[in-house]
């Protein structure tokens, strides 16, 4: 049974979203069996849609699939990630 009081969440800042959603998506998809939830945030309304958002997700199963996903995305013109490991005791 896997523990519940530790979850691994990431971050992704993306400044570019025109030039760098591809590939962050390409880069999702790929590691998609290790995401278990993901959300995606950017300022969108009709008159303005922003080109900056935030994606955050909690990721599951194997940890070096999880720093490998976060080098990947970092090597992306424009993207920032990283990784927080959160334990509730």
């Amino acid at each position: 049974m896997a523990d519940i009081t530790v979850r691994t969440v990431m971050a992704i800042l993306i400044d570019n979203r025109e030039k760098s959603a591809t590939k962050v998506q390409e880069l999702l998809t790929e590691y998609g069996c290790y995401i278990k939830t993901r959300l995606g945030l950017h300022e969108g309304v009709p008159q303005y849609c922003s080109n900056s958002g935030l994606i955050i997700l909690e990721l599951v199963d194997d940890e070096s699939k999880h720093e490998e996903l976060k080098e990947k995305l970092n090597q992306i013109p424009g993207v920032k990630c990283d990784l927080m490991r959160l334990s509730f005791s």
